[in-house]
């Protein structure tokens, strides 16, 4: 298959509503993420809600697998409009779902959207019943249902049957084949399922998680060929660090590129004492980086080499990119397209002056043995040189001059 270089062009599916956030249809991919506080915690996980949300976060799922995180639900939005947060929550619901959505309504009620695993429902005859009544309170209360198939939980009945057809086939397919034909098709009978139940295809996203970089495009290039219903993407359990955000941008990159994708969360594992909303930064970066969206101005820094022993560059870019994301809250209420500024932090004269000329902002800091002075290019034009120890205070007053004078205040 031809990948599409160039202008991306977005899968047609169904728009859904998840409170007054737009999934599918022509709205921007959304970002969303996930707490991994104990919900009944309430203090903890109104905290960590606000931190995502904070961070960019679009859509925020909650675990709900006790009584105890059920019932704190409802205080736990209370919390949230309290401080002015309106981002929609989603319930994550496991085994015992049928009956929390039941019993504490108030819950079912809180919530935006309801995420559903068909392989954990329920098992054998208890199965179909217990999702009946899951997909019953979503018609009930009016909230979108997140089908949500993963591979390590995959219903049994469905992979066993598919099993038996391929073991009878002249010449069977390869297993994980299989298997993943058996992940499309539980999203799909799931789906059908559904809305025979009542629940319109308008509140009805699928999801096919799996670990793997190749399977996950495989699995989401047949899902998609089979149905017009809003899709989330999602490399599961994608690990640690560096490991888990190339893993999540090589798949979702290619996914993405073919107008595959509604919504996308990147599922790295937390560095102990890390920052849960990494997550959220990485999903906005690869959204950014294919041109998809923009959520905060770009930093464009050399990568160094011999002729930039000093490490002033290096502390300079990350001060700007710190300074840049803090900023942007602010920026972003006050100012329109701030978000689409361009900002260049080079280490020599090889490259420097001619990737600040393309940035809207940009300065080329002195290499080794170059002469120690600074200049900054504003719109492809150089404006000025900087010269002494305190080249990144004067260089935030630049940034922060072009973005009041560049873009226009918000009505």
């Amino acid at each position: 298959m031809n990948l599409n270089i160039g202008n991306i062009e977005r899968r047609k599916s169904i728009p859904v509503a998840v409170g007054p956030t737009i999934i599918g249809g022509n709205a921007p991919i959304v970002v969303q993420s996930m707490t991994n506080t104990d919900t009944s915690d309430i203090k903890s996980t109104v905290d960590q809600i606000l931190e995502l949300a904070n961070a960019g976060s679009e859509l925020v799922r909650i675990t709900v697998n006790t009584e105890d995180a059920a019932k704190a639900v409802p205080e736990i939005k209370n919390q949230l409009e309290k401080f002015g947060c309106n981002t929609p929550i989603v319930g994550d619901f496991h085994y015992n779902g049928h009956t929390l959505l039941t019993k504490y309504s108030e819950c079912a009620e809180a919530l935006e959207k309801y995420r559903i695993n068909p392989g954990n429902v329920g098992f054998k005859e208890k199965r179909n019943n217990q999702f009946a009544i899951m997909i019953e309170q979503a018609i009930k209360f009016q909230k979108a249902v997140r089908i949500g198939v993963n591979w390590g939980s995959l219903d049994a009945d469905i992979l066993a049957r598919l099993m038996d057809e391929n073991a009878k086939r002249l010449e069977p397919r390869d297993a994980r084949i299989v298997t993943h034909e058996a992940l499309v098709t539980s999203a799909l009978e799931s789906a059908e399922e559904a809305v025979q139940i009542g629940l319109p295809p308008e509140k009805i996203v699928l999801s096919c998680k799996v670990s793997a970089v190749q399977d996950l495009i495989a699995v989401y290039w047949d899902l998609a060929s089979k149905c017009d219903y809003a899709l989330h993407l999602g490399l599961t359990e994608a690990g640690m660090g560096s490991k888990g955000i190339v893993s999540s941008a090589a798949a979702l990159a290619v996914l993405l590129q073919q107008g595959i994708g509604d919504t996308i969360r990147v599922s790295l594992t937390p560095e102990p004492g890390g920052d849960r909303t990494r997550e959220v930064v990485v999903a906005q970066e690869i959204l950014q980086s294919m041109g998809l969206r923009s959520f905060v101005p770009q930093i464009a820094a050399c990568p160094g080499c011999g002729r930039t022993t000093s490490t002033v560059f290096q502390e300079l870019a990350d001060n700007i990119q710190g300074y840049v994301r803090h900023m942007m809250p602010e920026w972003g209420k006050r100012y329109v397209g701030v978000e689409n500024m361009q900002v260049a932090v080079m280490g020599c004269i090889v490259n420097g002056p001619g990737e600040s000329k393309h940035a809207n902002i940009g300065i080329s800091l002195p290499g080794t043995g170059e002469q120690p002075a600074a200049p900054v290019f504003i719109d492809g034009r150089k404006k000025s040189t900087l010269r002494g120890d305190n080249i990144a205070s004067q260089f935030k007053e630049i940034v922060d001059k072009y973005v009041k004078d560049k873009y226009p205040p918000r009505n």
